[in-house]
């Protein structure tokens, strides 16, 4: 099969031709149909996580049909349409994950990153941890669903009942959360990138009811803050404008350093949070609203071997919406 290959951070990746993997007996082989492209690959692809598994295939939002399955497979059969998420191992027994919260086992392995993942023609993943996907979307569409989707849920969720809600960083996961948001009745204001007028523009088109530079102030006080910007100068601002009691939420796994802020932004008893992963019940209530709203993601789609591309569009802001590899 062919299969992109990440071989050194911060380099290129390679196509290769390796040999298609073997499911194993919780596993199921996947022909991959669509893999979406997402700025944890990017940190992954950069060095900014360190230690991935050697030579590792990047991609964490895969959506394929089952070719085969191991012998202890008992949730998907041959010909199923299934998606694999960013988390794809948990111990299962440590206190983490007897208590609903296994996105923060020690043991846990994750897509694209210690396992191989989409950026390939076929893959295996854990039965156990992938997703059915609702019918309605293409398999392009259902992509970042799988990621993007999921961690904008899951942080929406920490923003608590908040009725006036910032978002940091409107690319992939902003513009899904903010389709939920708006289904809940929630207001959205959009921050971008200094004169990126197009991501603002992008941002009304969502429902966002004022968009504008992230050095700007919103014109009323937020009760909530979601950001997906890798910019630890971010929290800073953000809490500069989230009224008392209000939450900033961090959904990205990787962010520049936080710098020093007077402690009277954060005091009001304002709170700085991060979202760690995703939990499989994360994964069953998101793509259960999903189709119901329903979300409608934007993508562009590359090719296989236009991965380096992509990765590069989404690296230079160059994106509206996800970017989604797709093979065949």
């Amino acid at each position: 099969m062919r299969a992109m290959l990440l071989e050194q951070a911060r380099q290129p990746l390679r196509l290769a031709e390796i040999p298609v993997p073997r499911p194993g007996p919780q596993q199921v082989l996947l022909r991959v149909t669509a893999c979406g492209v997402c700025r944890t690959d990017l940190h992954v692809v950069d060095g900014e996580l360190p230690h991935p598994k050697p030579h590792v295939i990047p991609g964490h939002e895969i959506v394929g049909i089952v070719e085969q399955t191991g012998e202890q497979v008992e949730r998907f059969q041959t010909g199923d349409r299934v998606g694999v998420p960013w988390l794809g191992h948990t111990c299962g027994v440590c206190r983490f994950c007897v208590s609903g919260r296994e996105n923060l086992c020690d043991a846990a392995r994750f897509t694209g990153y210690q396992l191989d993942g989409g950026y390939a023609e076929y893959t295996v993943a854990d039965q156990r941890f992938c997703f059915a996907i609702p019918g309605g979307y293409s398999d392009a569409e259902a992509a970042p669903l799988l990621c993007a989707g999921l961690i904008g849920y899951r942080s929406l969720v920490m923003a608590g009942d908040a009725r006036r809600l910032g978002v940091y960083g409107f690319g992939a996961a902003a513009h899904l959360v903010t389709q939920v948001a708006r289904w809940q009745g929630r207001e959205v204001y959009a921050f971008t990138r200094p004169g990126d007028k197009p991501a603002q523009q992008f941002a009304r088109d969502h429902g966002a009811v004022w968009a504008g530079d992230s050095t700007e102030a919103p014109p009323e006080l937020l009760d909530a803050a979601l950001l997906f910007a890798p910019v630890g100068a971010l929290v800073p601002e953000a809490l500069r404008h989230v009224d008392r009691g209000g939450v900033v939420v961090c959904g990205g796994i990787h962010m520049t350093d936080i710098p020093s802020f007077p402690y009277e932004r954060l005091w009001g008893e304002r709170v700085v949070r991060s979202v760690a992963n995703l939990t499989r019940r994360d994964g069953e209530e998101f793509l259960k609203i999903a189709p119901q709203i329903p979300i409608r993601p934007e993508v562009r789609r590359y090719s296989l071997t236009a991965a380096n591309e992509a990765l590069a569009d989404l690296r230079h802001g160059q994106l509206r919406g996800a970017a989604v590899l797709v093979t065949g």
